[in-house]
């Protein structure tokens, strides 16, 4: 693990760079980590997915695979590709300062 600010906030990553600890995320970190993805800026429908996934892994404790986000999230798989082209669940679970949901690799 390692530690790294982000919006003025020291935070540990894992291995893959997801937040170990959910409840420390702000909307300013994921601005920040969207950032290094390459995703600027975020639009509404990027918020959309990213809100989206926090709330289901804090009803749910894991995140939405891709085909249940295209599914239940209002944005249709199509365009979850295009607004998180390296891995739509991985990446916004990042985003999202989530752990990454089960059965992504």
């Amino acid at each position: 693990m390692t530690t790294q600010t982000l919006a003025g906030v020291d935070v540990e990553l894992n291995e893959e760079g997801f937040l170990v600890k959910p409840e420390q995320w702000t909307e300013g970190m994921a601005v920040e980590l969207a950032r290094k993805e390459g995703i600027d800026p975020l639009t509404d429908r990027h918020w959309q997915v990213v809100r989206f996934m926090r709330d289901e892994y804090f009803a749910k404790g894991t995140g939405p695979t891709v085909r249940v986000l295209g599914k239940t999230s209002g944005v249709t798989v199509k365009e979850l590709y295009e607004l998180f082209p390296k891995g739509p669940a991985k990446i916004a679970a990042r985003i999202a300062g989530i752990p990454k949901p089960k059965g992504c690799i």
